[in-house]
């Protein structure tokens, strides 16, 4: 009797991905030859995507306060709450320091804004003048206000309203004062409180394993549709400001957090990059930290072994201010606009970029147009021209994909870290 063994799900979504690049490439060179309408085409993986991706975000409430909840909630006094908040924080502004740095020596090294010894911004093809306009006024009237603005958006006057515009730091604090004083009241109040949120949680996890069953087509959708309306002029354009921002990620994604789970955790990272395939694959896909929250939650918490007291508590809140990818992003970004002008900026003006960066990563998450409002308030903060994003239009989808890849690993190891500090076994020794 013969058993036919089942595909893993990350190599389902890697074979996705590969096909999708395929098909995309085909229907970008090739859909007037056979007579095909590309814009159809686009309109069918779109309509896909949006389903999945929609199945994704539709979860992404009830599962993060119910984890949240739970979680804190079952750590029982304030300072065990106080403690791993601690160490949460400091985890995730270091490591985005670490990244940081590692963007200014690569960018500093490589050089991407000089071509053949001249500024890049003489030879290169700028993005038309009206896309450069519509960024522009994307991020209109943005400034250091608005790392200002993530304290206001902890604090929700409407949870309700908070939890239907996605305000994900609101909801963060407000299901961390629940839990906290879900452990205050009478025994009898507090076991059934907890037992539902309990349920709920199970819920959201099945919920989650169901969608995610669906990854792969859904994946391969988002994937198709970028590659058959840019094809590979993301790629050559700008060669090597991608080359750099790639190797910089790649650096910090199995150099840096490597060494961080070999000898600050003490756990196998070969086996923690295995367990994380699929959730880098389905990160990279979606290009979304927080739509990509359920399976990180789930598969952190079921393959990798990390107590759901953990998980619930360093995910969620990894997901809405750890942006490790994003601030080595915003680094090499603005120093490569200053290369292509043909800037030469001191060592106080790249310190200041590396601070601001730092700071942006963290207020400016959960702002339309993120990192773009980020690299405009380290431009204005320096003296750059605001005109210079226009030189990112090009490759920004592709790179938003891998940096997010990246910010989504990069809370997983945290997850792994402070479990391990707290004393937890994992699956991953």
């Amino acid at each position: 009797m013969s058993t036919t063994k089942k595909i893993a799900l990350h190599w389902q979504i890697l074979i996705a991905i590969v096909l999708a690049t395929v098909t995309g490439l085909v229907f970008n060179l090739y859909s007037d030859a056979i007579g095909i309408d590309k814009s159809r085409i686009v309109d069918s993986m779109t309509f896909v995507g949006s389903l999945f991706l929609n199945a994704l975000k539709m979860l992404i409430v009830p599962l993060v306060m119910s984890s949240i909840i739970c979680g804190v909630s079952g750590l029982g006094q304030g300072d065990h709450i106080g403690r791993l908040g601690g160490k949460t924080i400091g985890f995730y502004m270091i490591s985005s320091l670490i990244a940081i740095l590692v963007g200014l020596v690569v960018v500093n090294t490589i050089q991407p804004g000089i071509i053949d010894g001249a500024p890049a911004g003489n030879t290169l093809n700028l993005s038309s003048e009206a896309a450069v306009a519509e960024q522009l006024a994307r991020v209109e009237g943005r400034s250091t206000s608005d790392i200002v603005d993530v304290f206001i958006r902890m604090i929700p006057p409407n949870i309700i309203k908070a939890a239907g515009q996605g305000q994900m730091l609101g909801l963060i604090v407000f299901a961390i004062l629940f839990g906290f004083c879900l452990t205050k009241i009478k025994e009898r109040y507090r076991q059934n409180l907890t037992d539902m949120w309990q349920g709920v949680f199970e819920v959201m996890m099945k919920m989650t394993m169901l969608v995610m069953k669906f990854a792969p087509i859904g994946v391969f959708a988002m994937v198709a549709k970028t590659v058959t309306m840019t094809g590979l002029d993301a790629f050559v354009t700008l060669a090597w400001f991608f080359l750099t921002v790639f190797i910089a990620l790649a650096i910090h994604a199995f150099i840096n957090l490597a060494i961080i789970l070999k000898y600050i955790a003490k756990v196998n990272p070969i086996k923690h990059y295995k367990v994380m395939m699929p959730v880098m694959l389905t990160a990279f896909s979606t290009a979304s930290s927080s739509a990509t929250l359920p399976m990180t939650l789930e598969t952190v918490e079921k393959d990798a072994g990390v107590s759901n007291k953990t998980t619930s508590f360093t995910l969620p809140l990894g997901a809405t201010v750890n942006m490790d990818g994003t601030a080595l992003y915003e680094c090499v970004a603005a120093m490569f606009i200053a290369q292509a002008y043909g800037l030469n900026l001191d060592f106080a003006t790249q310190f200041t970029i590396v601070f601001i960066a730092l700071l942006t990563s963290i207020g400016v998450a959960g702002i339309p147009a993120a990192s773009l409002v980020a690299i405009t308030v380290i431009l204005a903060a320096v003296g750059l021209p605001l005109e210079g994003i226009g030189l990112l239009l090009v490759t920004d989808r592709v790179l938003d994909m891998m940096r997010t890849s990246v910010n989504v690993f990069s809370d997983s190891v945290c997850a792994v870290v402070i479990a391990r500090s707290e004393g937890e076994e994992t699956n991953l020794t």
